[in-house]
């Protein structure tokens, strides 16, 4: 599984994504991390947004729906099961 997670130095809620994300064990993800200050396209559209998750299908990349800050790495983990099996 192909992920793209937006985010920014410093970004807290970018860091515990990240880490929800490295305790989902059964899903192989491979996650590219984008820093939006280093790209002005990827600033305009996230400043107010991230961490913003999408997924990389064969065909397309989708903007995963946001989950709280606060969601256990098993609503996570289920999120991402939906994505697989498209």
């Amino acid at each position: 599984m192909e992920l793209i997670l937006y985010s920014k130095p410093g970004c807290h809620l970018c860091e515990g994504l990240m880490e929800k994300l490295v305790q989902i064990d059964n899903l192989a993800i491979e996650l590219e991390v984008r820093d939006i200050t280093a790209n002005e396209k990827w600033w305009a559209a996230y400043q107010y947004e991230i961490p913003v998750l999408v997924w990389r299908s064969p065909s397309e990349e989708i903007t995963l729906p946001r989950l709280s800050p606060r969601a256990p790495v098993s609503q996570l983990e289920k999120l991402l099961q939906q994505y697989v099996k498209v």
